[in-house]
């Protein structure tokens, strides 16, 4: 009998060292799969145990590793070789543009029938449209590749940028028939920021909702300094409002959309350390922004 318990304590004992020698094997896969599981690292995973089982799940990890490192670079190679592409073929397409642009300023103050006269009307639009999706595809290729000069950041007064980019787009909503409701705090917000770009997201913001409002936007500045752009879309859903952002992304409601407009005014926040998001709730599209610090705004916006 005593042989017995003496024998089962030793096979007891080797069960709990192998135990422990495969719990220490698996934390270790775990640890380095978290390492190596971001798609830049050339590393595989290694185990010290003999069991035949975590060999098994090592080496399947490993080859799962290495299929998702080649997407990862292929992925980043073709995103690298698009954003080349935009880049030149924007740049390329500017310059006769602009000679375009130029000759039918000509044109226009020759003598012509009604009839040209309208056509030219339409050809310019049309010119209008082509230098702005080219403008905007080359500055979001060199804010995305990260090429973009790095301009200063300056004292800014928020209130008094968004009152006057509201008052700059105050005609062009009153023509929609768009009904426009402003509360911006009478506290003085000031923030670090680049002027140039901040006003290139606020008329970007106010060019989104003139695509996608159903007939009303609402502006607000709260003390925090939370920003929030909200109107009635009822042609959007959930899923699109998270896509708003994405390069090139439209939906079928926008007219003339580049699709790079609310893309370019994220660059720039994210360059300015703050932070943009899109909400949708029930029908309406929230756009918050803030800078710095982050807050929840739906107390100001109420999206719920």
């Amino acid at each position: 009998m005593e042989y017995l318990l003496a024998g089962l304590g030793i096979i007891t004992a080797l069960l709990i060292l192998k135990i422990r020698a495969m719990k220490q094997s698996l934390r270790q896969i775990r640890k380095d799969f978290s390492d190596r599981s971001g798609g830049e690292s050339n590393g595989l995973l290694s185990v010290s145990s003999r069991d035949r089982d975590l060999c098994r799940l090592a080496s399947d990890m490993n080859e799962a590793l290495k299929k998702q490192r080649q997407a990862y670079l292929l992925y980043h190679q073709g995103d690298r070789e698009l954003k080349s592409a935009i880049t030149h073929i924007s740049h390329d397409l500017r310059t006769p543009l602009t000679a375009i642009s130029g000759y039918l300023e000509l044109l226009k103050a020759e003598e012509k029938s009604e009839t040209a006269g309208k056509y030219l009307s339409i050809i310019e639009e049309r010119t209008g449209h082509m230098k702005k999706l080219c403008e905007e595809m080359f500055a979001y290729s060199l804010i995305s590749a990260g090429e973009e000069e790095e301009l200063p950041l300056e004292t800014v007064d928020v209130n008094r940028m968004l009152e006057d980019c509201i008052l700059q787009y105050h005609g062009a909503l009153e023509e929609k028939g768009i009904a426009l409701t402003v509360d911006i705090s009478e506290k003085r917000i000031l923030r670090s920021l680049n002027k140039m770009q901040m006003e290139r997201v606020f008329s970007n913001l106010m060019s989104n909702a003139l695509k996608y409002s159903d007939g009303d936007l609402s502006i607000s500045l709260d003390d925090s300094g939370m920003i929030c752009f909200a109107n009635g879309a009822a042609g959007l859903s959930a899923l699109e409002a998270e896509r708003l952002f994405g390069r090139f992304y439209t939906v079928e409601n926008a007219q003339n959309s580049t699709g790079l407009g609310l893309a370019i005014a994220k660059a720039f926040v994210e360059r300015m350390q703050g932070t943009m998001q899109a909400k949708y709730r029930e029908g309406r599209l929230y756009i918050l922004l803030s800078f710095p610090e982050e807050r929840d705004c739906e107390k100001t916006c109420h999206p719920e």
